[in-house]
């Protein structure tokens, strides 16, 4: 029922930032708790972060906490991921879910929807 497609990847150096987008087709976007995950080379998926329906909780995991920022604008039924002061080891892909669910949940099994993913490479 939802789509879900992410851009703004990319390569970057130690101590930048990037934005990831994530627009959603589908209706009614506002039904859905929103994250993002992500998957470094030789390890698991890990949550990163997580929105509820209205944008007014958000949640992180401990090893962004500071640096990373999820909103979510519903009239444009998109979810940004706002990645700033980037470090080596946040090279992964990272893949945007989607979950019916009324609060935002860090296992993935809980999420119905996942985009295609996108490549974020760190440099030092």
């Amino acid at each position: 029922q939802v789509q879900l497609v992410e851009s703004g990847g990319g390569l970057v150096q130690a101590g930048g930032s990037l934005r990831l987008s994530c627009a959603a087709s589908g209706r009614p976007f506002t039904s859905y708790t929103m994250g993002w995950f992500r998957q470094a080379p030789g390890k698991e998926r890990e949550f990163v972060a997580a929105i509820s329906r209205s944008g007014r909780n958000t949640y992180y995991s401990d090893s962004v906490k500071g640096r990373f920022t999820i909103s979510r604008d519903n009239a444009k039924n998109t979810v940004y991921l706002q990645m700033n002061s980037l470090k080596p080891e946040d090279t992964a892909v990272y893949s945007c879910a989607a979950a019916a669910g009324i609060i935002p949940t860090l296992n993935p099994r809980e999420y119905d929807y996942w985009g295609q993913g996108t490549q974020v490479t760190v440099s030092s």
